[in-house]
């Protein structure tokens, strides 16, 4: 990248800064507010008519943002009772505890009535279970005895009747021939011949009824009354399915009842400082506290990582590519101020709102080292170092100012007539600015600009242009370009 490019991106980022600050020159009249000046700052002189005399020296260029410390491992102790439930007891906010000590109490009134309730709907699913298991057990049996009882003994009542009428049919045979020889003989009449013909042919017809019932009893009645049986025992089999998965589900119930009534006394997963939620980064979580309704997996009390303490600040957009993980960090808290570093560069955005012009800025994580003392809640400025110069010339951000020309500042002259100088500038902080062309060492630039403000309006663009040009200024003159660090 050019020069130049270097140039203008820097000019942009300060351009805002410099014109907050002119303001306030033009208002109050002087330069307040000093941030992390350079050292011979307090040193500098400024004469009765608002002057500074161009500086040669180490500059800091940084942001700083107000945050508040938080932990960046968080135990998180939520309600893990369903549905909502009364606080009746809560520990204090701040306070050390031990493992296992009580954090929380909750309303148990409805978890225990609850609780009777599912133990007697248990009792119950445990009897009708072992109501039908007695039934699918005899259904189960009526088929065995069906198959080892009752069928055989039908069986052989049938093979018996069929015995008896082919028994029946042989003697009415037997009787048949001796009539029929008899009638040849004309010892019996015709009469009688047909009377023995017709016992035979009704003994014929009662053996084909018995063979009949025989054929219906091992074909079909024996096929009908087990599956009668078989029906009746899956049946109850079904039953006692589902009596089973009933009394599995009033168990758990009442499992889940015990858990929840358990889960009423909260208590210390370990030994630690417990805190409010809203002590915590978020603030959208309101504290507990006795007779407050709490619901199923809301967080009630946080357990920070004290060892492990952060700042999240918002960087502004048009610095946001600048902060890098690893840029030095200078933390001020109440009562001490740490070293720390840019451990999460800045990734979301957060909208400011209209309020604030719509501005952005970018969630920035600054992890703090491990020291005593650090609680979640102390207010903290967090100064990120952007880039450090060691020789280089600056001025009052002050005694800059803007025109559509460019950047000019008013340089005071021995004929008491201040001279309008272009500059070119490098990158600013909240005091300074770099001066890369325009200025030499030494020379006393006007800090209220503004006076000439006027003057410079009414005079013509043609007039002006090229007065106290930076090519007055020989290289060995001006200002050599620095390299932006990101340490």
């Amino acid at each position: 990248m050019s020069t130049d490019s270097n140039n203008r991106e820097r000019a942009g980022f300060g351009r805002w800064v410099i014109r907050f600050l002119i303001l306030g020159v033009f208002v109050g009249g002087a330069v307040a507010g000093v941030y992390y000046l350079p050292n011979n700052l307090l040193s500098k002189e400024v004469v009765e008519n608002l002057t500074y005399k161009v500086t040669r020296g180490p500059i800091t260029i940084s942001v700083t943002e107000q945050g508040t410390l938080e932990s960046s491992e968080n135990t998180e102790i939520k309600c893990k009772v369903r549905g909502r439930n009364t606080v009746t007891w809560v520990v204090e906010s701040g306070a050390i505890v031990k493992e296992g000590d009580e954090l929380v109490r909750l309303d148990t009134k409805k978890i225990e009535e609850n609780l009777s309730l599912q133990k007697t709907n248990v009792h119950e699913a445990t009897a009708t279970l072992e109501e039908t298991k007695t039934d699918t057990a005899q259904a189960q049996i009526a088929i065995d005895s069906f198959e080892e009882g009752r069928y055989t003994k039908g069986l052989k009542s049938r093979e018996a009747e069929v015995q008896r009428a082919q028994i029946n049919l042989d003697a009415s045979k037997d009787k048949y021939e001796q009539y029929r020889q008899l009638f040849k003989r004309g010892r019996v009449s015709e009469l009688e011949l047909d009377g023995s013909a017709f016992t035979v042919t009704q003994a014929e017809l009662q053996l084909k009824v018995a063979q009949t019932r025989l054929d219906v009893y091992k074909r079909y009645t024996r096929a009908m009354d087990l599956e009668q049986l078989k029906g009746r025992l899956s049946a109850h089999k079904s039953k006692l399915s589902a009596d089973q998965a009933g009394l599995q589900m009033d168990m758990a119930r009442r499992s889940r009842a015990e858990t929840e009534l358990g889960n009423c006394v909260i208590k210390a997963p370990k030994d630690g400082l417990v805190i409010y939620p809203t002590a915590a980064a978020w603030k959208d979580t309101p504290d507990i506290g006795e007779g407050v309704s709490v619901s199923n997996d809301q967080i009630l009390l946080i357990m920070p990582d004290l060892e492990e303490m952060q700042i999240e600040i918002g960087i502004h957009e048009a610095i946001v590519d600048r902060v890098k993980m690893g840029l030095e960090a200078s933390v001020k808290l109440p009562d001490r101020e740490l070293k720390a570093k840019v451990s999460e560069g800045a990734t979301i955005a957060q909208p400011l709102g209209p309020w604030s012009g719509n501005v952005v800025k970018y969630d920035t994580i600054i992890s703090l080292p491990n020291e005593e003392g650090l609680k979640p809640g102390m207010s903290a400025e967090v100064e990120v170092v952007l880039a450090e110069y060691e020789d280089v010339l600056y001025v009052p951000v002050s005694a800059i100012l803007e025109t559509k020309e460019g950047h000019f500042c008013w340089i005071e002259q021995s004929t008491g007539q201040p001279k309008r100088q272009r500059v070119i500038l490098g990158e600013s902080n909240d005091v300074y600015v770099i001066v890369e062309q325009g200025v030499k060492e030494g020379e006393d630039v006007i800090l209220n600009p503004l006076e000439f403000m006027e003057q410079s309006e009414l005079a013509s663009a043609d007039e002006y242009r090229g007065l106290g040009d930076t090519s007055d200024y020989t290289d060995s003159d001006s200002v050599d370009e620095e390299p932006v660090t990101d340490e």
